[in-house]
């Protein structure tokens, strides 16, 4: 089992990233995931993450398009 600090600096992680991506949506509009990676400049699955936290939180919406799936601010 991992270690509650193991667990809250991932979460604190998730967190920080989740800020950048909805800084990153506010300031270029919806984007895909592939360009929010970029753009974020973190690990995919981090960002996969913040995307999550923020759709849980109904921050976000995520939608599927032509390019792949699409994020967008609420």
């Amino acid at each position: 089992m991992a270690s509650s600090t193991n667990s809250e600096d991932l979460s604190y992680q998730v967190g920080e990233t989740a800020g950048l991506v909805w800084s990153a949506l506010h300031e270029h509009g919806p984007l895909t995931l592939a360009k929010l990676v970029k753009i974020v400049d973190a690990p995919r699955d981090l960002v996969m993450q913040a995307v999550g936290w923020l759709a849980r939180e109904d921050k976000v919406m995520i939608e599927e398009n032509s390019r792949g799936r699409g994020v967008a601010l609420r």
